[in-house]
């Protein structure tokens, strides 16, 4: 087991760890030294003990906020894919398309028409001029 000297609040520990772990200790302890540093900062003759155990309340309260973001979107993630199962299996849908009322048809045909006459007359006395 190797052994690591870690640093929490200016204060140094040898800690040991199982052989290849020695990266998740460092940056477990990194996470506790910066809860710390704030600690430190803000109250003076602060025992070790007392330090410590603040700093592990701080960096588990912020765990546990992180749980609850996670749970609120593991339960999102569950919704939206019962969301995409339901879609995939309702099969096509059916869109409705809205219909022209044939009194609106026959209207823009009458006006079409009579557009047509008064640029065919238009055209009639551009060629007598």
């Amino acid at each position: 087991m190797p052994d690591v000297m870690i640093t929490i609040g200016s204060r140094s520990f040898e800690v040991a760890c199982q052989e290849g772990e020695e990266h998740f200790l460092k940056a477990a302890a990194a996470m506790l030294d910066t809860e710390a540093a704030v600690l430190v900062s803000q109250i003076s003759n602060l025992t070790e003990s007392r330090m410590l155990l603040m700093s592990g309340l701080m960096l588990a309260d912020k765990t546990a906020g992180m749980e609850d973001k996670v749970k609120l979107t593991e339960r999102r993630v569950a919704e939206l894919e019962r969301e995409i199962e339901a879609l995939k299996n309702a099969g096509p849908q059916k869109v409705e398309v809205p219909v022209v009322p044939a009194s609106v048809t026959d209207t823009l045909a009458e006006i079409a028409a009579r557009t047509e006459a008064m640029a065919a007359s238009v055209e009639e006395r551009l060629k007598a001029d």
